[in-house]
């Protein structure tokens, strides 16, 4: 994009709250972009070539939205946790291997979406965070679930595609979570606690992919619990 197709993006964007500067190779904020720190609410900078978002991503603090996916990002600022107003973050198809606990401050988000990075571990910033309803984390590198998780408040957890072989049965005490994606992982007939199945309030347990026949899964104390729950949710959608 050149330099006056951006001119005219700012100055529709400074109208309308909404930026979207994808597909470019922005790898840096031009100077025109500190003309909206007061108006801006969604800004797609997706299918550039971000390494680092810059620290002044701090100075749009009326930011609701924002997407950052297919660029070829390492490292996000401890700024970013300054976006306070912040609702959905889309940071996927990037190089992150770590997120910074600033993350935790971000009260107001509902949705993130983090597939196909680098992350070897659950980002417990997460936790605690009593609005997140969508949590993707597919196509990373994670391999434990650890009993924290016990503190997501998400209803939907994207676990698909990891090398999880691992799984706390305190995951079952997550207070909404009713969507669980766990295909292609490296789990066993074994890693999967009766305490899911039985006490849980999942309704929708996807393991396909794993190291054992899902067929299996029935032989599990607490399957007839989770039938019915998969049950009841299938019959009020038809």
């Amino acid at each position: 994009m050149g330099n006056s197709g951006l001119k005219q993006h700012i100055e529709t964007a400074q109208k309308t709250g909404v930026l979207k500067v994808s597909p470019g190779k922005l790898n840096q904020f031009p100077p025109g972009f500190k003309q909206l720190e007061g108006c801006l609410r969604t800004l797609d900078l997706s299918d550039n070539k971000f390494v680092i978002l810059p620290p002044e991503i701090s100075q749009f603090m009326q930011l609701r939205h924002l997407n950052l996916s297919k660029n070829k990002l390492t490292k996000l600022p401890d700024s970013i946790g300054a976006l306070t107003k912040l609702e959905t973050f889309n940071a996927s198809d990037n190089s992150l291997s770590t997120l910074p606990r600033t993350f935790s401050n971000l009260i107001n988000l509902k949705q993130v979406i983090l597939s196909n990075n680098q992350l070897k571990q659950l980002p417990s910033i997460f936790c605690g965070l009593k609005h997140l309803d969508l949590l993707d984390l597919s196509g990373n590198s994670i391999s434990i679930i650890p009993g924290e998780i016990s503190s997501l408040f998400v209803t939907e957890l994207n676990l698909n595609r990891n090398e999880i072989s691992s799984l706390s049965p305190e995951i079952a005490n997550c207070p909404r979570l009713k969507i669980l994606r766990l295909q292609e992982n490296c789990l066993t007939l074994g890693a999967i606690s009766s305490k899911l199945l039985a006490e849980s309030k999942v309704s929708n347990l996807a393991l396909e992919g794993n190291l054992f026949e899902l067929k299996d899964l029935a032989n599990i104390e607490g399957y007839d619990a989770y039938m019915e729950r998969f049950t009841a949710v299938k019959k009020k959608m038809f």
